[in-house]
């Protein structure tokens, strides 16, 4: 997003409300108080676009306005473009129109849209493009969307839709670097999106590859079998295909000499005929790739048994 070199306002909504006026910085506590604060903040969110007043009144006071909600409500936008665009009165950022009030994007440079514009961008992107404008995103992202506001209904509901905006972001700036062979980034954000949203299976998903890329099977049946664990406990239900088939790349990767590559057969057998049997249903009836990784187990096992038949 290439801006004006003319731009008077640089603002700061993620995190502490932060405004930088040609060099003046402006904190919360310099904008008139909590209620002229919370005006700029929704017009900030829905930056560009005009907002009336009657739609204002009602998000300022929750749907209980007070007799002089009206022109409360002007005296508060007379505060505010007096910190915002001393001297310029209308003409600056902060305009008027059909009664409601705008604040125009070509004055402003906002982290919120920045974040919005690479997001955006990204996700009609090839891999190699995407991830450094995810890298740029998520560098924006690095404290909650209006950490001021701690009360109001709708900043809680903002807030919680851009937290998941950036979970998505980490997911996919995970899986875009794990297709360009950064096994390591993709489990750094892996994590951070799972940090959260502790159930979210893509992100686990991307955790659990990555860790299988990078070479840490181990460490990712670890986190198999946590995520395995949480959703038993939490949702009742198992991981999905592409999980179970890691699990057994990861038993294999992980089994020391004859015996361990047994007990990991064994164990993918047991994993399977535990999800199986509640339902009356049976393996042969799963999908193709988990059929295949069973097949896989039972040739292991039919194997080791025939060699010990003919050694005994």
């Amino acid at each position: 997003m290439q801006l004006l070199a003319t731009t008077p306002l640089t603002i700061r909504l993620l995190g502490t409300l932060r405004v930088d006026r040609n060099g003046t910085v402006l904190g919360a506590h310099d904008l008139g108080g909590p209620k002229p604060r919370q005006v700029l903040e929704i017009l900030l969110l829905r930056l560009g676009r005009p907002i009336s007043k009657e739609r204002l009144i009602e998000l300022l006071w929750e749907g209980h306005p007070p007799a002089e909600a009206l022109p409360t409500l002007e005296s508060y936008v007379c505060v505010l473009r007096r910190h915002l665009q001393p001297g310029s009165g209308r003409t600056g950022p902060f305009q008027t129109v059909n009664g409601g009030y705008v604040i125009e994007r070509s004055f402003v440079e906002l982290d919120l849209d920045r974040f919005d514009t690479l997001y955006r961008h990204a996700q009609q992107s090839a891999a190699a493009e995407r991830l450094p404008m995810l890298r740029q995103a998520l560098a924006l992202a690095t404290a909650p969307l209006l950490g001021d506001e701690l009360l109001p209904l709708w900043a809680a509901e903002e807030r919680a839709l851009h937290s998941a905006r950036v979970t998505a972001a980490r997911i996919m700036a995970a899986e875009s670097a794990a297709e360009l062979n950064l096994a390591e980034e993709a489990v750094g954000w892996a994590q951070l999106a799972l940090g959260d949203d502790p159930l979210n299976e893509h992100a686990w998903t991307a955790l659990i590859l990555g860790l299988e890329q990078a070479g840490r099977p181990a460490e990712g049946l670890q986190a198999y079998e946590s995520f395995r664990l949480a959703l038993d406990r939490e949702l009742g239900c198992a991981p999905g295909d592409v999980l179970r088939a890691a699990q057994v790349r990861l038993l294999q990767a992980t089994a020391d000499g004859e015996f361990s590559t047994v007990l990991a057969a064994l164990l993918m057998l047991h994993d399977q005929h535990r999800r199986a049997t509640p339902f009356g249903a049976s393996y042969p009836h799963a999908d193709r790739l988990v059929q295949a990784s069973l097949r896989e187990a039972e040739h292991v096992l039919d194997a080791f048994l025939r060699r010990v038949r003919i050694e005994a």
